[in-house]
Parts: C-alpha cells; sequence; structure tokens
C-alpha cells in the first residue's frame, strides 16, 4: 500500500462525483490498531484502506455513513476508548477525523423526452445530481444536455429496477398505459426518495383507483406526487412545468432524511 493512496482513491471519487468521507487518525496513546496519519475512505457502499479494523472501524464506517445521509454533514472528531467497552482489547485511546467531501448526489430517472421532459433535463444537468433520461424513441433523444445520460429503452421500466435505493423518479411520457406501468414498478419497490407524476387531478384519481386495484394501500399512494411540480408554480409552459418540477426535487433532496 502506498502512503498516498488515499489521494488516487479521492481523485477517482471525485472523477465518477460519488460521495465519501475520509477518516484521519489524529492522536495515539498507548496501544492502539494504527499509527497517527493512518487513514481511510468510505462511501456508501465500499470502504477503502484501513485505520486498523475491529470493533473501532466498525464503528468508524456507520458514523461515516451516517455523515453521508445527512447534506449538512460537517467535520468533526471523535475519541474512542480502545477498551473492552468497544469491543478492543488494544487499551489505549485515538481520536478520528471524519471529513465528507463530496456530498451524495441525488440519482434522478426522468421518464418522458417531450418538451416539458427536455426542458426539465436542461435545468437538472446544471444542478448537482446524476440524471438518467429515459425514452423509447432515438429521434427523441438526440439533443442530451452535458452530463445527463441518455438511456433508450424499449421498457422502460426496466430503468427503474436499475436505480439505487433512495432514487427520484418523474414520470411524464406520451403514453398513459406506460405512465401507469411506470408508477406500478415504482411503488412496487417502495424505497424511493421522490416520486412524481405529470397529469391532472383527474389522472390521479384514475391511477389511484387502478393502483389500488393491483393491491397498493393509500398509504402507498399518497407517496406518489400528482400533479408533480410546487402547487404555487401555475404556468403551463413546458419551462414553467420544469421549473415546478426542479423546485419540488430541491427541496426535497436539500432536507436531511431522517435516521432510521
Amino acid at each position: 500500500m502506498y502512503p498516498d493512496e488515499w489521494i488516487t482513491l479521492l481523485a477517482a471519487l471525485k472523477d465518477k462525483r460519488e460521495a465519501c468521507v475520509l477518516l484521519t487518525v489524529l492522536e495515539e496513546k498507548g496501544s492502539v490498531p494504527r499509527d497517527r496519519g493512518s487513514k481511510m475512505v468510505v462511501t456508501l457502499s465500499h470502504n477503502y484502506l484501513t485505520i486498523g479494523g475491529g470493533n473501532l472501524e466498525y464503528q468508524c464506517i456507520a458514523s461515516a455513513r451516517e455523515m453521508l445521509s445527512n447534506p449538512q454533514a460537517r467535520p468533526e472528531i471523535q475519541r474512542f476508548n480502545l477498551g473492552a467497552s468497544l469491543g478492543q482489547c488494544c487499551g489505549g485511546m485515538t481520536s478520528v477525523l471524519f471529513e465528507p467531501l463530496i456530498q451524495p448526489q441525488p440519482q434522478i430517472a426522468v421518464f418522458g423526452a417531450g418538451h416539458v421532459g427536455a426542458a426539465l433535463v436542461a435545468i437538472l444537468s446544471t444542478l448537482p445530481c446524476h440524471v438518467y433520461w429515459v425514452d423509447e424513441r432515438p429521434e427523441r433523444l438526440t439533443a442530451v444536455p452535458p452530463g445527463i445520460t441518455a438511456c433508450l429503452l424499449e421498457d422502460p421500466t426496466e430503468q427503474v429496477e436499475r436505480m439505487p435505493p433512495e432514487s427520484y423518479f418523474v414520470v411524464m411520457t406520451h403514453h398513459h398505459p406506460r405512465d401507469l406501468a411506470l408508477c406500478e414498478a415504482i411503488l412496487r419497490r417502495g424505497d424511493h426518495r421522490y416520486f412524481g407524476v405529470i397529469g391532472s387531478m383527474t389522472k390521479r384519481q384514475r391511477f389511484d383507483y387502478r393502483l389500488t386495484g393491483k393491491g397498493f394501500s393509500p398509504a402507498q399512494l399518497a407517496g406518489m406526487r400528482c400533479p408533480v411540480g410546487l402547487p404555487d408554480v401555475r404556468g403551463k409552459l413546458p419551462a414553467e412545468i420544469a421549473v415546478a418540477i426542479a423546485g419540488e426535487i430541491i427541496a426535497t433532496y436539500c432536507v436531511p432524511k431522517p435516521l432510521a
């Protein structure tokens, strides 16, 4: 292991825009697993390098992932006595600096490449998020903004399955039966952070009726935003609708998710 391997790791994570926390051992007293300056990098799904293993490292990984769930997390120092209460036998004391370096970025799937969909991804491309723009019509996915991932899929529900937990879904295809199929797939996953469907209250009532017939409860349907977008933005132009939806998404990801 090279002493500066953590620098290479951070550069790679920055290129992928993947959130992480850098852990650094700041001080050591008595017998400790690793020396001062030892580092570890923790993401939501992986950890790299080590600060000594054992229960100390387990607790540090858990603390780092708590930080990753909070967009307002700030650097902090935690101190650990490496005795029986921590499940360690070293008997010393150490302190660890936790530095959240890249905050988690929303993973957003936009279904539909019509006028509103195009206006929405244009706005989302300027925000700190990962956007997947899904449609089955290749001629509609020709002008893709920088940073947007175009997904040409005959069956758009495949993208629902590919998205990670806590994703954001915006359904606005040109075909109501396809919208309904997407709604069913998203609700069956049951792990979205945000789920909006373009349409009127009449469409909402129709979808509620059909989805209830498929076994979904009122509590599940309550998590579906339809009509989608901030209600105070009442314009009907594609750009106005897109602004209302983008504003609702921003309002959602700027609020820390409550810890379980």
